[in-house]
């Protein structure tokens, strides 16, 4: 009797075990997959914004032929992107993109002939739209890594993590150019409040 009391307790032991790991192992496979999925939706903006700029670029070249410098950077930044395979990769390709449309939308403040073409503000627009939708899935993709890396890390998740093969997965930081400060400059805009007195 005593056996088989020791018995169905080893057994009952061995199924909680077994459904703690099962259950910690969904877990990890079902947060990997969040991760997976926002990147990816990151990845198709980040395309989707590359399909714009060789548009922009064009319309921008007709105005400001003179700055080769500006478009070079560009197109090394999409093709930095078109060839990047992981995702650490495709992040630091994007925050080239970034600083490269930076130094672009420097350039369209210099002309503005170009503020006033209807081709370029519809596709300001369509960059603009998009800047805000990769703002959006950046932030996601951020939340869902950072709850995934916790519970990578997390003991005894840990254990069955390492495994099985999950690894912490990068964060999409902010690019040090979108860190810096703004440049703001009033002096050519006249006091209208001077004048009306």
């Amino acid at each position: 009797m005593k056996k088989g009391v020791v018995l169905i307790g080893i057994l009952v032991l061995l199924l909680v075990v077994g459904g703690s790991l099962t259950s910690s192992y969904n877990g990890l496979v079902g947060k990997q997959t969040q991760v997976k999925t926002a990147f990816a939706e990151v990845d198709n903006l980040l395309q989707r914004r590359s399909d714009l700029v060789p548009n922009l670029v064009e319309t921008v070249k007709g105005i400001a032929a003179q700055e080769q410098e500006v478009f070079g950077a560009v197109a090394d930044a999409r093709a930095r992107l078109a060839g990047a395979g992981s995702a650490q990769e495709r992040i630091a390709a994007g925050q080239a993109m970034d600083t490269a449309l930076g130094r672009l939308l420097v350039v369209v403040e210099n002309y503005p002939e170009l503020r006033s073409s209807e081709n370029f503000l519809r596709l300001q627009d369509e960059l603009a739209g998009t800047e805000n939708r990769l703002s959006v899935g950046r932030t996601r993709y951020n939340t869902v890594t950072g709850e995934y890396n916790a519970q990578v890390k997390r003991f005894p998740t840990t254990i069955l993590a390492g495994m099985f093969g999950f690894k912490a997965e990068p964060f999409y930081p902010v690019s040090e150019s979108a860190k810096q400060v703004p440049k703001v400059d009033f002096s050519g805009v006249r006091d209208t409040t001077k004048a009306s007195h």
